[in-house]
């Protein structure tokens, strides 16, 4: 009995490690999704900031943010403390509870770490070309060690939104809707890129620069994205777990093919005939989003459906905010995690039958004023204090001019 305990620990530790490790390759999904929707000019900064803001998360999480998302807490006030001394569970604790503890202890904090990178990583595109990098890394600091470990810990943690049977299966709102909150927030702050409307109320297109580089990065996200729904399910090491993770993959895979075609054919039926490519891989994003939320009651043909309403969903959210709205989001980061993110929460009643769409909507509106409100406010200090965003003169010459001073393509740009 003692070896079969050792070794389903083993197991699901192994399986947790590399799942958390596919999550970690959606860093550079990030990174190259950016890079291929930003001008030349701007792509050795987009690249800097994702490169930062994944280290700075890595370190924050391990200061602070891990000991407050999983603390003793309770209710809306979540404790605090540190990870920085490390520590895991012994064989003797291991035994002792008779299968009970399933992996280990820093197993558990790498897969956290690596999914409040990805909320930081949606706000780096949002702001893209024209905020200052220390603003935007001092931000990163405050959002990864204390924004998103405090509402986290409100569902992942047994908070108060827990216990309020608020359902977020692998993160459509911890995370997703989250990260796309405090880029609103920004960006409202922020304002639109130079050149992007008129006085008139049009608009002007400002196509990124290497759409081979976007469709890598959402390959790569999409890969990646089975770490992020699989890893979910914690465990893998008995025959019911071991088919959970299996549904979990198809159903992850099929909602980003669903939202991808379904956004692609929103753009031939209302874009005027032609397939946009950007919009495509939004679609598929976005239909990922909206699985994440309950990647597991649904069937595969549910999960057809959901990922397909998120791909039309997306389709007009970014043309509402572009054209409507006047927010400038240059790779629809906003409409993807966050209207997409909205989506796949209330999604969860649809194929959980212990889902409630008040509780859901608890834990939206929650998750949204907690973001958007303390975000803002730092985004606000910042703006009065350092500044937030570059002079109309550097933002001509290029973000990567202003603050990196390395050009991404100099056989071009020079």
């Amino acid at each position: 009995m003692e070896d079969v305990v050792q070794l389903a620990y083993s197991v699901d530790t192994l399986y947790f490690l590399v799942m958390g490790a596919l999550v970690m390759f959606m860093a550079p999904g990030f990174a190259m999704l950016e890079a291929g929707m930003v001008r030349t000019k701007s792509t050795s900064e987009i690249l800097t900031k994702n490169i930062a803001l994944f280290s700075i998360a890595s370190l924050m999480y391990l200061i602070c943010g891990y000991s407050i998302m999983y603390s003793d807490g309770a209710g809306w006030m979540p404790g605090f403390g540190s990870y920085l001394g490390g520590g895991d569970n012994t064989v003797e604790e291991v035994l002792a509870s008779g299968g009970d503890i399933y992996y280990s202890g820093a197993s558990d904090f790498f897969f956290q770490v690596v999914f409040v990178a990805t909320a930081m990583s949606i706000i780096s595109g949002a702001v893209a070309e024209r905020m200052k990098l220390l603003s935007f890394l001092i931000f990163a600091v405050v959002m990864t060690g204390f924004i998103y470990p405090v509402q986290g810990f409100w569902k992942w943690g047994g908070g108060a939104l827990d216990e309020a049977g608020f359902l977020d299966f692998a993160g459509s709102g911890v995370v997703h809707m989250c990260g796309a909150t405090a880029a609103l927030a920004g960006v409202i702050l922020l304002g639109a890129r130079k050149g992007k409307y008129n006085d008139d109320g049009s608009v002007n297109a400002i196509p990124g620069a290497n759409m081979p580089l976007a469709t890598l990065g959402t390959f790569i996200l999409w890969f990646g994205w089975f770490g992020f729904n699989g890893g979910s399910e914690l465990i893998v090491s008995n025959v019911v777990e071991a088919n959970a993770v299996a549904l979990i993959f198809v159903n992850t895979n099929t909602a980003a093919a669903a939202g991808a075609i379904a956004a692609l054919l929103a753009s031939l039926i209302f874009g005027g005939g032609k397939a946009d490519l950007t919009m495509a891989l939004n679609g598929a994003l976005a239909g990922l989003v909206s699985i994440t939320a309950e990647p597991l009651t649904p069937t595969p043909l549910a999960a057809l459906l959901i990922g397909a309403a998120g791909g039309v969903i997306v389709y007009f959210s970014i043309l509402a905010f572009d054209k409507v709205l006047k927010i400038d989001d240059p790779v629809g980061a906003i409409s993807v995690h966050g209207t997409c993110g909205i989506w796949g929460l209330i999604a969860v009643c649809f194929t959980n039958g212990d889902a409630s769409i008040g509780s859901q909507l608890m834990g939206i509106a929650v998750i949204f004023l907690w973001t958007f409100v303390t975000a803002g406010i730092v985004w606000f200090i910042l703006k009065v204090t350092i500044g937030i965003r570059i002079s109309e003169a550097e933002e001509e010459a290029g973000a990567d001019a202003t603050d990196i001073g390395i050009e991404a393509y100099p056989e071009f740009t020079r």
